[in-house]
């Protein structure tokens, strides 16, 4: 039995209850995959979708950020939805960088904005 990769999901603080209101939206498609949160974006997305397994990481400041690039190295992430705020500076912004590049480096599937990510779920269906 082939284990199925992680949806990794990420949120930049202004868009975390965005994030929280995609998973509500898509909570059917993404129950079928497991999931992998940054730490207080797992928390926001499992007070929206009680009862969807996710399995929350550190704060992406604190190391939650390079604990999915180590999950996108090993193969378990395969794809990955991360929602940014291009209007804030971010103080961690080397270590979303790194994220971009492991996926990059990897050919992960990587969605910045709902859009995307919608158009991705899909391609999942």
């Amino acid at each position: 039995m082939t284990v199925k990769p992680s949806i990794a999901l990420i949120a930049h603080d202004q868009k975390k209850d965005d994030l929280a209101d995609f998973a509500r939206t898509h909570r059917q498609a993404m129950a079928r995959y497991p999931i992998v949160a940054t730490g207080t974006t797992g928390a926001r997305i499992a007070e929206a979708c009680p009862g969807l397994e996710i399995t929350r990481l550190k704060s992406g400041p604190l190391g939650g950020d390079q604990q999915i690039g180590a999950l996108i190295a090993t193969g378990d992430v395969g794809l990955v939805i991360f929602f940014v705020d291009p209007l804030t500076a971010m103080p961690h912004d080397v270590d979303v960088k790194a994220l971009m590049r492991l996926a990059i480096v990897y050919d992960i599937p990587m969605a910045l904005n709902r859009a995307t990510a919608e158009n991705l779920l899909k391609t999942l269906a």
